[in-house]
Formats: structure tokens, C-alpha cells, sequence
């Protein structure tokens, strides 16, 4: 694909923050979009993140030279010019928005020139050995706390885990049906009339206790009669609540054992509670890893501890510390990388859950992703407003 030009916007992503919009066009006039939102819960070794008046700098001193009137055959061919102007891990120097708007938009317009959908082409370049799965886990974040609400909840993320039978459109029809009569039964029973909305779509009230929601959403399951087909997980992003060796919770300092015991404490009193995201600060690996020992048989994920990249994944799968991972491609700044994380996480046995972030855009990227690697999960967050787009993607891709 031979690039023409290179067209930088700045848009809004849905809690109104600024968010990159990266264009690529070609010679016969396609142009290729991506947005990349930044997030609200991020770990200390994400990608750098840059406005579009020091993108459009960056891209105008030099960048946009290696790139326009070139001809690039491949993904890692685009990418690694990318790699070699930068030259930093954190993509300090153009920045990792700047990075991977560029790479998912020429994505996008290879694949569009080679008459493929744009999963094929990622699947055909970075994972033609990886044997073809069939449905993807839909994690999506109901209840919404921490970082992404303004209310009492410590944990980030209460989620439904989904497992998908039928028709893909069926179940994310059952899906809105059951975050509805999540509403309604929330509403009952907080006497509200309109209930608040956290960023990521779930539902944002003040809570008993961090246990409450996910008893509600227990039950709910129980009486829809959703036990074989429903799961509940966590986002903890316990580095959000974490500070001098201590983590503040339901208003109290307490020590990381006994954060480790109310861990315990939940699954022992949820039988649907099935998996656990960032448990502990990022720091603290071997917390992560006493916890996968201790719940062999549940999901034990790192996000901010592995921020999509592949020496981190690596060194934590084998130390048996995470044995599930988020794939969030704007942490670790290209699409080049972000495959090599996939790839490095299967070959080591760790599940791979491809995701959305905070804040979101329309853009459907990650459900392709998802769908190319054989991803375990995708992570979408609930399904409304503009994350609907990504419940779309997701019955298009996957018919």
C-alpha cells in the first residue's frame, strides 16, 4: 500500500476527553480511520499518550517523510518504521496514540486493497499457525466502581462473563435484556428513579459494601435461569486503591494478606465469580502468584501489570503469577506488538482477553483483533451507547 497523505483530527471520546484521530489516505482517495482512547485506569509502563497539536509536530518534524510516497507490503514492514523513528520503549518520542492510530489505519487500508476483511489480513499475517477458535468469552463490565464511577465501590469492574450459544446476536440480545433488568431491579431496590451511569456504561450507585453487586448480579443469573451461560469477574485495578504498602478499603488501610483473605472470602461465597483482573498493585507479583496457586481453577489477570507487552507476559507466565491476560493495543502502541503479546501469551498458556478502554470511541478495532489471534474473551464494557458499535462488529465478524 503507497501512502498519499496523513490527516491528524482531534475528536471526543464518550466521557468528552480529547482522543487522536488518525487518517491514512491512499492514491485512489480511500481514507482509513482510527481513534485510540486514552483510559482512565492506566499502568505506569503504558505507551505514551500526546495532544494532536504535539502529534501533528511530531508527524510534520520528520515522521511524515518516512511514511508518505512510501510503498509498504506487510504490517511489521509499516510498523517497524515506527519502531526505528521512535526508538523508545514507552514510545516517548512520537507517542503511542500517534503510533497506533498510524498503525491500525494502514491496517485497515491493506487489508481494504487486498480485497480481505480486516481479521483475515491480521490472522494471515501474524497467527497463520494459530488453530482457528470459535466464539470469544464477552466480558462486559455491568456495575461500574473505582476509576470509572463516582461512588463508594473500590473495585473498578463488577462483569458478566458470557458465554456464547446460538447465534452470536442472540446472546448479545439476551445480554441487553439482562443489563436491563439489571436497571430495573437496581432501581427497586435504591429507590431511584433514573440511575446514575459510570464510564464504561455500567451501572454507578452507592453500595452496602464491595460484596453487594456481586450478590445482585448472582441472583439476577439465578433467576433468569443463566447458570450455565453466565459468569461473574472482577476488575480490581488494585493499584488505584494501593499507597504505602497499604490499600484503602470500604474506608479502611488494610494489608495486602488481608486483601489476599477478602479475595478468598468472595470466591468462596460466589459460585459464579470465576475470574479476578489485577488483583494486587503491579508491583506486587508475588501476591499475584500465591493467588493463581490458591485458585488454580479460576482466571487470574494482569492489565496493568503486563500492559501488552511481551517480556512482561513472558516473565509472569512463567513465574505462574497470571495465567490470564488484557490485550489493550493503546498500552503498548502498535499493531505489530500487540500480536507478538498474543502470540508470546498462548505459546506460555495464558489466556488472552482482548479490550476496550475507558472513556471508548466507535472504533472496533479489538473485536478483528480479537477474532484473528482466536482471543478467549473479548472485553467490551456494557452494552450501550457507543460501545454498541463493538457488540455490532462483533455479530458481523463472527456470523
Amino acid at each position: 500500500m503507497k501512502i498519499k497523505d496523513i490527516i491528524l483530527r482531534e475528536v471526543f471520546d464518550s466521557r468528552g476527553e480529547s482522543v487522536l484521530e488518525v487518517g491514512i489516505e491512499d492514491y485512489l482517495g480511500h481514507k482509513f480511520i482510527a481513534q485510540n482512547p486514552y483510559g482512565a485506569s492506566r499502568g505506569s509502563n503504558e505507551a505514551s499518550v500526546f495532544s494532536c497539536e504535539r502529534a501533528k509536530k511530531i508527524l510534520n518534524g520528520g515522521l511524515a517523510r518516512e511514511i508518505i510516497k512510501k510503498n509498504f507490503g506487510s504490517v511489521r514492514n509499516f510498523d517497524h518504521i515506527l519502531f526505528n523513528f521512535d526508538g523508545t520503549a514507552r514510545k516517548e518520542k512520537i507517542g503511542g496514540n500517534l503510533a497506533l492510530g498510524l498503525s491500525v489505519a494502514f491496517a485497515r487500508g491493506l487489508a481494504y486493497e487486498r480485497g480481505q476483511l480486516l481479521w483475515e489480513l491480521l490472522n494471515e499475517e501474524f497467527f497463520f499457525s494459530r488453530p482457528f477458535r470459535s466464539y470469544p468469552l464477552i466480558f462486559s463490565n455491568l456495575i461500574n466502581g473505582g476509576a470509572h464511577a463516582d461512588n463508594n465501590l473500590d473495585f473498578q469492574e463488577y462483569i458478566v462473563i458470557v458465554k456464547i450459544t446460538g447465534s452470536v446476536k442472540d446472546t448479545i440480545e439476551k445480554l441487553i435484556d439482562f443489563y436491563k433488568k439489571l436497571g430495573i431491579l437496581l432501581k427497586k431496590r435504591f429507590s431511584k428513579k433514573e440511575l446514575v451511569i459510570g464510564d464504561e456504561g455500567g451501572y454507578s450507585l452507592m453500595f452496602e459494601n464491595n460484596f453487594e453487586p456481586i450478590d445482585i448480579l448472582g441472583n439476577l443469573i439465578e433467576k433468569e435461569r443463566l447458570m450455565s451461560k453466565y459468569g461473574l469477574g472482577l476488575d480490581a485495578a488494585a493499584s488505584n486503591f494501593y499507597s504505602n504498602s497499604r490499600y484503602s478499603f470500604e474506608g479502611k488501610r488494610i494489608s495486602k494478606k488481608d486483601l489476599y483473605e477478602k479475595y478468598l472470602e468472595y470466591f468462596r461465597k460466589s459460585k459464579f465469580l470465576f475470574s479476578i483482573e489485577d488483583p494486587f498493585n503491579e508491583r506486587d507479583i508475588q501476591d499475584f502468584k500465591n493467588l493463581s496457586i490458591e485458585l488454580s481453577d479460576k482466571l487470574i489477570i494482569g492489565d496493568d501489570l503486563t500492559t501488552t507487552n511481551s517480556a512482561a507476559i513472558l516473565a509472569l507466565a512463567k513465574e505462574k503469577a497470571i495465567n490470564g491476560v488484557i490485550i489493550k493495543p493503546n498500552q503498548i502502541g502498535s499493531v505489530t506488538e500487540s500480536c507478538e503479546a498474543i502470540k508470546v501469551a498462548h505459546e506460555n498458556g495464558v489466556k488472552c482477553i482482548i479490550s476496550h478502554r475507558s472513556g471508548e470511541t466507535e472504533d472496533n478495532f479489538i473485536i478483528n483483533l480479537a477474532r484473528a489471534s482466536g482471543a478467549e474473551g473479548v472485553k467490551i464494557g456494557a452494552p450501550v451507547r457507543e460501545r454498541l458499535s463493538k457488540f455490532n462488529e462483533l455479530i458481523r465478524t463472527y456470523n
